[in-house]
């Protein structure tokens, strides 16, 4: 039976023959190579983050304050990664978080089409963004057979919502996303010094520019002045959303709606008590907030809040499969990973990507493998431990 931790044979056999990974393995290579390789319009803006990033830099390393005991004379011969979310049974825990520029990080200027790709070829979920360099529905298509789900930046006109909503499910999206801390956008020192804010040059706005509701708001075509029409998409962005929402949004799909960025016990109570079918704990990787505790510090607090029942989904700071089997055995029920991936994209395309996901993949499994721990079950039950 093939397992995940195999690829590291793979790798090994193929330098017999002189053949290196094009993509590293290891963040930190990763992001250098990724840095050398991104436009300098593109790198602040997946790389950066809010004031002077230290909660961006808390999400990563507070990793390292949580630790495990390995068990021995177990037989980890075989290892199931395999995990039920909201009617999906995935091959494994990972999933792609949201990106808004993933369609500006490969040369060709389709990064979201060569993300599905390699959410096709590994078995990774893509949380497929609103902001997209390609239409939400080639996005699904380039999926293949794996799900996939999409994530909501909730627009001021309801109107536009429901339609962006209603083409996600009739495309075969398999839940809503909606997140919760980007109705404006946070201050980003590394944008704001170069002036740049991809989306108000016409960048990964498609889902808009394609659909009918906006296009009718717009009143001309958007690739005639893409620079205007970005500036009337500031208008309906970003809509203030409150818990007398969440009835509305129900209303607008019979998919699963999940709900990103909930970090507090209280809104994750609230949350299943207002109908959300999951929360997903994130601080948004650090971009939209400053001075806030490390993302997977909050994971423990959120996950007793809402109960066994309920889905918890994480993601901020990942950058390894140590870090998913962390956030696992803290009880998480499938762990997104962001910017490795987008770094896989700068340099190989659909390819980097599918190979930094399958080298997450593999370093989760080698380490349940080692550690004792056959199922995710498992990881569960041993848990981690504050160091």
């Amino acid at each position: 039976m093939a397992q995940y931790g195999d690829y590291q044979n793979e790798l090994y056999f193929a330098g017999l023959h002189g053949v290196l990974p094009k993509v590293p393995v290891d963040f930190a290579t990763l992001e250098r190579r990724a840095a050398a390789a991104l436009p300098p319009f593109v790198l602040p803006y997946v790389q950066g983050g809010c004031g002077d990033e230290y909660t961006q830099e808390q999400n990563a390393t507070a990793f390292r304050n949580w630790g495990m005991t390995p068990r021995m004379m177990v037989d980890t011969s075989v290892r199931d990664l395999s995990v039920e979310l909201l009617g999906m049974r995935l091959p494994s825990p990972l999933f792609m978080s949201p990106i808004g520029v993933n369609g500006i990080c490969t040369q060709d200027q389709h990064g979201d089409l060569a993300a599905a790709r390699a959410s096709a070829v590994t078995g990774v979920p893509l949380c497929q963004s609103t902001l997209s360099n390609d239409p939400l529905e080639d996005v699904r298509a380039a999926c293949g057979d794996t799900p996939s789900m999409f994530q909501l930046y909730t627009p001021k006109n309801d109107e536009l919502t429901r339609s962006l909503v209603s083409r996600a499910e009739e495309a075969g999206y398999s839940a809503i996303v909606v997140t919760l801390d980007t109705w404006i956008t946070g201050w980003r020192p590394r944008d704001l010094n170069l002036g740049n804010f991809p989306q108000l040059r016409g960048h990964v706005l498609q889902n808009y520019f394609t659909d009918p509701v906006f296009l009718k708001l717009l009143g001309f075509a958007p690739e005639t002045d893409p620079v205007a029409a970005a500036r009337i998409w500031t208008t309906v962005f970003g809509k203030v959303l409150t818990w007398d929402d969440m009835e509305w949004l129900k209303s607008l799909t019979s998919l699963p709606i999940v709900l990103k960025g909930i970090c507090h016990p209280d809104d994750a109570r609230r949350a299943v008590d207002s109908g959300a079918d999951a929360v997903y704990c994130s601080n948004h990787g650090g971009r939209q907030a400053n001075g806030g505790i490390a993302a997977i510090d909050m994971l423990p607090g959120v996950v007793e809040a809402v109960g066994g029942d309920v889905p918890v989904l994480f993601d901020s700071g990942v950058r390894s499969g140590t870090d998913v089997v962390k956030a696992l055995a803290l009880g998480a029920t499938a762990v997104g990973v962001g910017r490795p991936y987008a770094y896989g994209l700068a340099l190989d395309g659909a390819d980097g990507a599918a190979h930094v996901l399958r080298s997450l993949q593999a370093e989760a499994d080698l380490l349940m493998a080692v550690n004792g721990w056959p199922t995710i079950a498992d990881v569960r039950e041993a848990g981690a431990t504050r160091v």
